[in-house]
């Protein structure tokens, strides 16, 4: 699909989509808990269908009604008084990093082999940790070489273990859910080198409003489940609401800091998700920002956007806003935290530097740090999305106040994540259209 974007002033309300880390952490919580639930502001974007696919195949019933959610994981298979109703069964996670790294340990509860399989750049994604740390919890398993598809069966039995958290703290929320509906006793989960801690908190928050057994939190480096029961019952009805995400908020309100002046409802400032730090990045670019609960008006000053420095270590899916926005910034943009964007649906770093540098921006890697030179003309182009849906937002964002129309390719990869994000800025103003003849475009990646 190709999108073409027009300069465009921006101007109105929009309500910010649901966080697909707390709905996909919602399903899984939902999953383990044996029970019924409701879950309310349900997403559905690609990866949120993924996680309900997954409950689907693992014999976990739901439907959608009035607009909520409602689960009934009574007869999972991952229910020990459940007998499995085949000698193996499969799911698929479709290009989501989040739901194959925290499902995999909670599919390893199953005595029956599962095989899990994913899509796109997922099947690239190292996965080395699975085959380092499910064998010492004694679950058989067997990857490709490190990577998809792989075939696990346990059942998992939960040990005094440590792991790495370098690379990302999406396995340590799938072994802290399953630790808890393996009802783990005076057990601990050690963690070195933990990124992204704002998720796990996340994670934490979710265990806590489903009702499930919740570990004590020993300054992030290590998880202590107690020799006290987990009294959940299995009975109790679960109602929780998908949180407003700010991940893909941060795309809009970037969006009203350069071109627009715009509210942005449903995102809350007390929330534990890490990209809320996208506040403190437009509050040193001097954008107009007003913070209400659940209410953010914002729009770009008279005097200009400056340059900023940022630590986007623990909220690496800032990276792609961030330059958008750093590109109308006057001046030079540190963004610290490049090395976590290796593994994502592209290697970000380099795709931003490579997409940006088409619309004639400037983007030096060093070391860990990017550096954006902003404050320059911003060529509109044609530019690819990688296939990945942050990149294919960036570009939408940057090209709202370029010169002349930008094109972008493959611009439906903004559907793993955020699905109505270019019918959102057509709501609120921007001169849009999209094409959906198949691109014949030679690109590889």
């Amino acid at each position: 699909m190709l999108t073409t974007i027009q300069p465009s002033r921006l101007v109105g309300t929009v309500e910010a989509p649901a966080s697909k880390s707390s709905m996909q952490r919602a399903c899984a919580a939902a999953l383990v808990l044996k029970g019924k639930s409701i879950i309310k502001n349900p997403g559905h974007s690609n990866d949120d269908l993924a996680a309900l696919d997954i409950l689907k195949s693992l014999g976990c019933e739901w439907s959608m009604v009035n607009a909520e959610l409602l689960v009934d994981s009574s007869n999972a298979l991952l229910s020990s008084t459940n007998e499995p109703p085949s000698s193996n069964i499969s799911v698929n996670c479709g290009e989501s990093g989040l739901g194959i790294r925290m499902f995999a340990p909670i599919l390893a509860l199953s005595k029956t082999q599962i095989n899990i399989n994913g899509e796109g750049s997922l099947l690239k994604r190292p996965m080395d940790f699975f085959d380092e740390v499910l064998p010492q919890l004694g679950v058989e398993i067997i990857s490709n070489q490190g990577k998809l598809p792989l075939k696990i069966k346990g059942p998992l039995h939960p040990k005094n273990i440590v792991i790495d958290g370098s690379l990302s703290s999406q396995f340590l929320t799938g072994l802290l859910l399953a630790f808890a509906a393996a009802d783990a006793k005076d057990i601990s989960i050690q963690v070195t080198n933990l990124k992204s801690k704002p998720y796990i908190d996340l994670t934490l928050k979710v265990m806590e409003e489903f009702g499930l057994k919740l570990p004590e939190n020993k300054n992030y480096e290590s998880f202590y489940f107690s020799n006290q029961a987990n009294n959940q019952s299995s009975k109790q009805l679960i109602n929780y609401t998908v949180e407003g995400d700010w991940s893909g908020g941060a795309f809009l309100l970037v969006a009203g800091a350069i071109a627009g002046k715009i509210t942005v409802n449903g995102l809350d400032t007390n929330s534990t998700q890490a990209d809320k730090k996208i506040l403190e990045a437009l509050k040193d670019s001097g954008c107009n920002l007003f913070i209400q609960p659940n209410k953010i008006e914002i729009s770009n000053p008279l005097v200009g956007l400056r340059g900023f420095y940022f630590d986007a270590t623990d909220c690496p899916d800032l990276f792609p806003p961030l330059v958008a926005l750093a590109v109308y910034c006057k001046g030079e943009t540190i963004i610290k935290g490049a090395d976590r964007l290796t593994h994502k649906e592209s290697n970000r770093a380099l795709t931003l530097q490579e997409e940006f540098a088409k619309m004639g921006v400037t983007i030096h890697l060093q070391g860990n740090e990017m550096l954006v030179k902003g404050g320059n003309k911003i060529v509109g182009t044609t530019v690819h999305s990688r296939h990945d849906h942050r990149i294919a937002m960036a570009c939408a964002v940057a090209a709202l106040r370029a010169d002349g129309e930008t094109i972008i390719e493959d611009a439906e990869a903004i559907n793993k994540s955020y699905t109505d994000f270019y019918d959102h800025l057509k709501l609120l103003g921007a001169s849009l259209s999209t094409n959906h003849t198949i691109n014949q475009s030679n690109f590889t990646h």
